[in-house]
């Protein structure tokens, strides 16, 4: 080959490598480009994802705090500040629809916090414009998204402005809308349980609104209306678990919960409350007389009466039945009875067709005043509205403190609390009569001497038949003789004068058979009669505050001096004496009167046989003023 051929040889090689190189190359610009567009595209989809992540995260927030105990108003500020913060708006807001007398307004319910609301609120002056009564315009934007159902976006942000604020100025609106980031409002309409609730506004950078945004602010707007459906039917169940169904107050276990709490408050503020008690006058006679349905509407009227004449801080409840008590924070006893008696003349001035004018008596008590015990005070309401029943009805009467209450008044009013709650397993129509003996309107000397002595008779004579009338009167008046002889003190006496009146109550517990049975007791039925002083005192009168200082007399009653006795074997002076007391009277009434076990025996017979028995049942004193205290009366 010549030199020619293999220069030529050699430039060829050199044009087939250039070539090779050149095409190379522009494969690997090719390559570089088109990675170039992938990173592109991964950075974009990287953005959509982290959007959406976003979305999603914000979406789970809302549904945890929809699923929590969060009130309403907090799951909606969590909605627009994570709508605003975590979704790049400029400002959220969720707006809702009312209508009152004056017409259909529009209210902010929450809205983001924001430079944008700031600015606002500062331009339009006074106390920002989530406070405002905002205008409804059936051709604004807010009405059109409502009729179509649908979300609109729209760029006229001056016109959107002032369809809710038509008092500002051309002007004024103008300068709010200069020179700031807002291009349009996204307006979202919300729709819950088929109602038009409200709106749900986005205020965004942008001028356009891309499907996939659209279709979110859609999404979100359903848990939007979830949430205030969810809120409406929470809020639904707690005003049917905390109001009476009949009268639309407050029930007891709401008005209970309040208590507590205001004694923790009264505490804390060294502040007294008081309670009115109302009690609906002659229901059964307006039930009897006219139906049930106008006895419903006497205490629907009681209700409204107590409605209208309520502060906003006052918590009126339908107690049961025919009962209401108001809690009054913050008020006096001087207070107090000043809003009873106001509430006494309304519900007299109410006129009910058909049924007339009713009545309602009062009970007033307070807080420090009269006690610093709950159930103490609530009992004390109680027998202070019963003294108003008892005195011709219609009336307040202001609550006296245990110290100054009577031992006749406790007792009655341990009777009509022991037959008005059915404490006793007695026919309904005999503790009614037992009821209205101890409530009929008497002059009030004469209550506690015939009417208390006759009901205790007749619960007595329940348990045993062969019980004589004014037997628990003689009872009494012994008692007290007797506890004179020892220099007790008056309240000691007058604690032992409601003992002897309920010692036996328990025995109305205990199977019937069982206390007439003529032939002798197994152990098992003896150990069921141990039992009735424990009964008498802790199922039956250990829920009545008032009357806890005569529990201990009733429940060692049937102690021994010598430790034999029951339920807890105490012995000598661990004995309460006013206990052994009681125990010497009612072992010499049971000697002297018949059984079905046994005849009666006489007086004398009856003091040989407690004789036999001093130093083991009963103090050797005790006995020996007993006999004393008898025998000058047989003589």
């Amino acid at each position: 080959m010549s030199l020619f051929d293999k220069f030529k040889e050699v430039t060829r090689k050199v044009s087939e490598v250039e070539s090779n190189i050149y095409h190379e190359k522009h494969d690997y610009l090719e390559i570089y480009e088109r990675n170039l567009e992938l990173e592109k595209k991964i950075a974009e989809r990287t953005e959509e994802l982290n959007d959406a992540n976003k979305r999603m995260l914000t979406l789970q927030h809302i549904w945890d705090m929809m699923n929590s105990s969060t009130p309403l108003e907090n799951v909606l500020e969590a909605i627009v500040n994570s709508t605003q913060g975590e979704l790049g708006y400029m400002h959220c807001a969720i707006i809702r629809k009312y209508e009152d007398e004056k017409g259909v307004y529009l209210q902010i319910l929450a809205q983001s916090n924001d430079s944008l609301i700031d600015r606002l609120n500062n331009m339009i002056g006074g106390t920002g414009i989530q406070t405002r009564r905002l205008n409804f315009d059936n051709d604004s934007v807010f009405a059109d998204t409502m009729r179509q159902r649908t979300i609109i976006q729209t760029r006229d942000i001056d016109l959107s402005l002032k369809a809710v604020l038509p008092e500002l100025s051309n002007e004024t609106i103008k300068k709010i809308n200069s020179n700031q980031p807002v291009k349009s409002v996204i307006v979202v309409p919300l729709i819950t349980q088929n109602k038009e609730f409200g709106w749900f506004c986005v205020f965004s950078s942008r001028e356009e609104l891309a499907s996939a945004e659209m279709d979110f602010l859609g999404l979100f707007a359903k848990q939007i209306e979830m949430a205030i459906t969810i809120a409406d039917l929470f809020q639904a169940v707690r005003d049917q678990a905390v109001t009476d169904s009949l009268t639309g107050l407050y029930n007891r276990r709401y008005f209970e919960e309040s208590l507590e709490k205001e004694v923790q408050r009264a505490k804390r503020q060294n502040q007294p409350f008081s309670i009115i008690g109302i009690d609906l006058d002659f229901l059964k006679k307006i039930n009897d007389t006219y139906g049930h349905g106008y006895g419903d509407l006497a205490i629907k009227t009681i209700a409204e009466v107590l409605k209208s004449n309520a502060r906003s801080v006052d918590v009126a409840a339908r107690m049961g039945g025919e009962e209401f008590n108001v809690l009054l924070p913050g008020i006096s006893s001087e207070g107090a009875m000043v809003a009873a008696e106001r509430i006494r003349k309304s519900i007299e001035n109410t006129e009910i067709e058909t049924v007339g004018h009713i009545t309602g008596s009062l009970g007033v008590a307070t807080f420090f005043e009269h006690s610093e015990n709950i159930e103490e005070l609530l009992e004390l309401t109680d027998q202070a509205m019963y003294t108003s029943k008892r005195e011709g009805r219609n009336r307040v009467t202001l609550a006296k403190p245990i110290s100054e209450t009577s031992w006749q008044e406790i007792a009655v009013n341990t009777f009509i609390d022991i037959l008005s709650k059915n404490r006793l397993p007695i026919a309904k129509n005999i503790s009614k009569d037992l009821y209205k003996k101890l409530t009929s309107p008497i002059k009030k000397d004469e209550l506690t001497k015939d009417s208390l002595f006759n009901v205790a008779d007749i619960l007595a004579k329940m348990y045993n038949p062969m019980h004589s009338s004014g037997i628990v009167k003689n009872k009494v008046i012994m008692a007290v003789s007797l506890a004179k002889r020892f220099d007790l003190p008056k309240e000691d006496i007058d604690n032992l004068r409601v003992a002897v009146l309920l010692y036996d109550i328990g025995n109305l517990l205990l199977p019937q058979d069982l206390l007439q049975k003529a032939t002798p007791l197994s152990e098992e039925e003896k150990e069921q009669i141990r039992n009735h002083p424990v009964i008498a005192a802790r199922k039956i009168l250990q829920p009545i505050s008032y009357i806890q200082d005569v529990l201990p007399i009733i429940e060692h009653h049937h102690e021994n001096w010598d430790g034999s006795g029951y339920p807890n074997h105490m012995s000598k002076e661990e004995i309460p004496l006013t206990s052994q007391i009681i125990l010497i009277i009612d072992q010499y009434f049971a000697l002297i009167e018949p059984r079905a076990y046994r005849p009666k025996m006489s007086a004398r017979s009856a003091l040989e046989v407690i004789k036999a028995d001093a130093g083991k049942k009963w103090n050797n004193n005790l006995v020996k003023e007993f006999i004393s205290l008898i025998e000058h009366d047989i003589v």
